[in-house]
């Protein structure tokens, strides 16, 4: 029976992984269609802003709340600065962010040095029989990813920023034409994405430690959970998540990690091979 909880331990937090760090790449990448390459590199910011909390002594919930907002802004400002004027050019777009992914690793590593750093979260664990034992911040984890796509999710349901931006997102010229400030929302949206990229790291940050190159770990998955979720962004995560952190659970628990990484990408070429255009396609609901 206990062997049993911990596999379905596993198996969950696996999925509440590839979840947060997949949903701020939903919203830029799945509503904006912005191919943002430097997502892991804002991952791994919110990770030192966590350890800048920690620093100052801010309570560790703080330091959460200072690096959605850092992160947040810092999104703000790249959107203003730079993706602003590559909408609609792809390879330029691409070029563009990974400059500024290797910007941002090469001035983290000036600045702070590339040694690991820890943030230190006591939450204590939960026993489980005699032998096994769960961390109680690893079920913080659990609860934190799917509330911040619960969120988001609704955010963009049933709020009128929400239906404006799906708006703006699907037809910017007609939503112009009706008054709207397309270039705010587009602002706007980027920056929500980034604050929960920036909420990953820092929810990783007691787990992994930050390093400067801690972003590469995350961004290739992030972006295969998105791209096989398909067309309806959030579904399509939770969904990938799922059926990606399931694999993921399993086969590490059977095996290795590494094992489980190699399933996961293994089961998403498979998956695009027939759903081209995600899970969440016309064909897939269909």
């Amino acid at each position: 029976m206990y062997d049993a909880i911990i596999f379905l331990y596993q198996i969950l937090f696996s999925i509440s992984l590839f979840i947060l760090i997949s949903t701020g790449l939903a919203v830029i990448f799945g509503m904006m269609k912005v191919i943002n390459l430097a997502q892991g590199e804002f991952i791994m910011l919110g990770a030192y802003f966590a350890l800048l909390g920690e620093v100052i002594g801010l309570p560790f919930i703080l330091s959460v709340v200072l690096a959605m907002v850092g992160v947040g802004l810092f999104g703000v400002l790249v959107e203003r600065l730079l993706i602003r004027f590559l909408y609609g050019r792809l390879t330029d777009t691409l070029l563009a962010t990974w400059g500024l992914s290797l910007l941002m690793i090469g001035a983290v590593t000036t600045f702070l040095g590339p040694q690991v750093a820890g943030v230190s979260v006591e939450t204590g664990r939960i026993a489980v029989g005699e032998v096994y034992s769960i961390s109680v911040y690893n079920l913080y984890i659990i609860l934190v990813a799917f509330a911040a796509l619960a969120s988001c999710w609704a955010l963009w349901r049933y709020t009128t920023f929400g239906m404006i931006a799906r708006a703006v997102m699907a037809n910017p010229g007609m939503t112009s034409a009706l008054g709207v400030d397309c270039h705010r929302y587009y602002m706007l949206t980027f920056g929500i994405g980034s604050a929960i990229s920036g909420l990953a790291g820092a929810m990783l940050a007691p787990i992994v430690g930050t390093q400067p190159t801690m972003g590469g770990l995350y961004v290739a998955q992030a972006f295969v959970s998105v791209i096989t979720g398909g067309e309806l962004p959030f579904l399509g995560t939770l969904l990938a998540g799922g059926l990606f952190g399931t694999t993921n659970g399993v086969l590490s628990y059977a095996y290795s990690q590494v094992i489980g990484e190699i399933g996961v990408f293994l089961i998403a070429i498979v998956l695009l091979r027939f759903l081209p255009h995600g899970m969440t396609s016309q064909k897939g609901r269909s």
